[in-house]
Parts: C-alpha cells; structure tokens; sequence
C-alpha cells in the first residue's frame, strides 16, 4: 500500500512539472509558424496553442496529444469538402475559438468537423462551425464536453445530411448551451450512458431536434426544440430525464413532438408542447411517469398505443388542442390523475376543487380521424357534435376506462418554496 501511495504521488509529481513547463506556441500566417499541423507536431503534452485569424487549408488535422487549442478571432479551419479539419486522437484536449467549416462527405467514414476518437477528458466549446457533414463527433469517448458552439448546416434530404452533435458508446458526456440547425438529426445519442443535455436550441433539423437510440440513465433539461421535422424520438431506453424543454411547431403529417417508442421506467416534467401536430405519441412505453406538462393549441395533445402500460399522467394541463388524447383500442392499462382538460364540462358541488364526475378525454371523432385522416374535412361541423354528444351518453367505441377521474376545475401550478 505505501509503495503505491509513493508511485502515485510520483507521478502527480511528473505530471505538475510537465503542466509547469508547457510552453505556448502561436500560428498566424506569414510568420514563421503558420500551420497549425506543424505546431501540433513541434508541441509537448499539456502545451496550448494559439492560431490567429486566417484561413487553414492543411487538410486533415490530426491532434494525438494533451494539448489546449484555441482560435484567436475566429481564425478559419477549411475542410476543402474533402477533409475532415480537425481529428482528436488524444485525452486531455481543449478546443475553442475556431470556425471549422467544408469538411469532406463519404459513404466509408462519419467525417466531421471536429471529431473525438477514442479518448477522455476532452472539450469542444464556443466554436463555430458551418457547412459540415457531421458537426461535432463524439466516437467511444468517456467524460467529454461540447458547450457553447454554434452549428449550422444546409442539408436538404435525410440520406445526404448528418448530425450536428453525434455521440456513440460514449460514457458520462455534456452537451451544453449549443445551437444547431440545419442538419439530419441536431443531437444524435446511440449506446450513451449517464450524460446530460442541457441549454440546447435544436431548430430547422430535418428529421430530429434530439434522437435517442439505446442509450439509458441521460438526462435532457431547459432545451428547445422547434420546426423541426419532428422534435425528440426517444426509442429502445430506459431511465431517462426529460425537464423544463419547449417543444414548438414541430408539424407534418409524420410529425411528433416526442416520440416514445419502447421505453421504461423515465420521467417527464414540466415541459411545454406547443403547436406541434401531435405532442406525445407513445409505443410500448411501460412504468413512466408524465407530470405537470403543458399541451398547448396542439393537433392531438397525446397518442397512447395500447401497448402501453403502468404509465401515469398527472397534474398536466390540456389547453384548446384539437384532440386531447387518442388511442387506438379499448384496453387502457394507465393511469390519468388530476389533470386539467378546458373542455371538461363537469361540475364542483363540495368546492374542492377537483370535478365530481369523470373525464373522457377520447372523442368518438378523434378514434375516427385517426384511423381515417381524411375525415378532418368533417371538424367542426354540426354532424361530428351530435356524434360526440351521442358517444358521450352511450359509449361504444371510445375507450370507457380512458379517463381521469379527478380532473382538476383550474389549470394545475406548481407550488414552489424558498428557503
């Protein structure tokens, strides 16, 4: 024991006096160092270096050592859309202050801007970056962070765009304050593990804001994820966090704001759902627990297949959607507790607030368009409001046991206390 406490002492040793000597190397261009390959390769471990402001155009870049790197006014890292710009082969890296931009496009390799392979401790922050494949590229990596950067593509069709953040088998990762637009999915997770995304604007995507794959115990909180093609899929994952995020104008005839297919045991709160075609459409989803969301002038506020089961919604809030809730069979295995519906028409004889007769959240013309989308030409018509009223005094095809038996008279708020 007191030979290992003596090695590692040792080494913190070695290592403060390597991080002491680091030297600071600075590339510009016509001085005698302007490439930034030739400073990455003259660099020790745990050197910085400092690119100024110029246009790069050194292929592909690859950093294969401890080093700080950072952009002195936006200084232009070109991929020629034949290169990937800069390669991070190294734990210990630091990243910041560039424009990154024209990376290469194969059909062999994910290229991206920058991109993380295999390493620790590495982060990618306030950086620009336009025009790429992939923005930021997350491969096999543990403890990594990309905040603050700035992603902008201008793809067109899903088959020929890639992700702005994509992650794979990573472990314990940040994705912080970015914005993304333009690419096939804005954030990508597949095989993560305990990370977290946070303070992220994910907009004009063309398939996903946020798309989950296999990846169990994330957190996502305080995003916004709008006028994308759809918002989040969240698919094949269990024990996931969804907070404080805005889902607005996610529209299509294939669109949902969240999608959940084949999740278990996750929570979602206090998030908003605004003007979206459909706010949650749920698949096989088991034992989550869905509270104080609030359903705004959406199409349909919530899609429960009958797959689902164990999966409680309570203390949301249901305002002026078309539909309010939809399923496609009789049998209803969830729970709805005390939820506010503003087309509830019941009535609080002992004032406690909480509606004396239940609430059937699923119209019988709601179960129709569904199956029929073409019937909408019908909304609003006199001959849908008889068949409402006519199902609601003897139900034949809406789910009886779809409801909420304790629907709230007044919109649900959070009580909150300070210290």
């Amino acid at each position: 024991m007191k030979n290992n406490i003596l090695l590692t002492g040792i080494i913190y040793c070695l290592s403060g006096a390597c991080i002491l000597q680091a030297r600071t190397w600075d590339v510009a261009p016509g001085t005698a160092l302007s490439s930034v390959k030739a400073a990455v390769a003259g660099a020790r471990a745990f050197d910085t270096i400092r690119v100024h402001a110029g246009t790069y155009r050194e292929g592909g870049i690859v950093v294969d050592k401890p080093l700080v790197i950072c952009g002195v006014d936006w200084p232009l890292l070109d991929g020629e859309h034949s290169y990937e710009p800069l390669s991070i082969r190294s734990s210990f890296v630091s990243v910041s202050g560039f424009h990154v931009a024209h990376c290469g496009e194969t059909s062999l390799a994910d290229m991206a801007g920058i991109k993380v392979y295999n390493a620790k401790n590495v982060y990618v922050f306030n950086n620009i970056l336009d025009d790429n494949y992939f923005g930021i590229y997350l491969s096999n990596s543990i403890n990594c962070q990309v905040s603050g950067n700035r992603m902008t593509a201008y793809g067109t069709a899903e088959q020929n765009s890639g992700n702005g953040v994509h992650a794979w088998k990573c472990d314990s990762i940040g994705i912080y304050n970015n914005s993304i637009t333009g690419h096939r999915d804005g954030i990508y997770f597949e095989f993560v593990t305990n990370s977290h995304i946070v303070g992220n604007k994910s907009e004009g995507n063309i398939r996903y804001g946020l798309h989950f794959m296999f990846s169990h115990n994330d957190v996502y909180e305080y995003n916004t994820f709008a006028n994308n093609g759809s918002g989040v899929a969240v698919m094949y994952t269990r024990n996931v966090t969804m907070r404080h995020n805005r889902f607005a104008n996610n529209q299509g005839g294939a669109s949902y704001a969240l999608l959940l297919k084949d999740i278990q045991g996750s929570y979602m709160a206090d998030n908003d759902f605004i003007e979206n075609t459909v706010g949650i459409f749920m698949e096989g989803c088991t034992r989550s627990t869905l509270e104080r969301n609030v359903f705004r002038q959406n199409g349909w506020a919530v899609k429960v297949q009958a797959s689902c089961e164990e999966n409680v919604f309570r203390f949301n809030n249901f305002f002026a959607n078309t539909f309010d809730m939809s399923t496609n069979n009789q049998l209803v295995l969830n729970t709805f507790d005390q939820n506010y519906w503003d087309k509830y028409e019941g009535y609080d004889l002992n004032r406690d607030h909480i509606g004396d007769v239940p609430y059937h959240p699923v119209s019988l013309f709601a179960m129709v368009s569904d199956q029929m989308p073409y019937a909408m030409m019908f909304w609003r018509s006199f001959t849908v409001f008889l068949l409402d009223r006519a199902e609601k005094i003897i139900p034949s095809i809406s789910p009886d046991n779809l409801r909420d038996n304790t629907p709230l008279m007044k919109p649900y708020v959070a009580v909150t206390t300070s210290k």
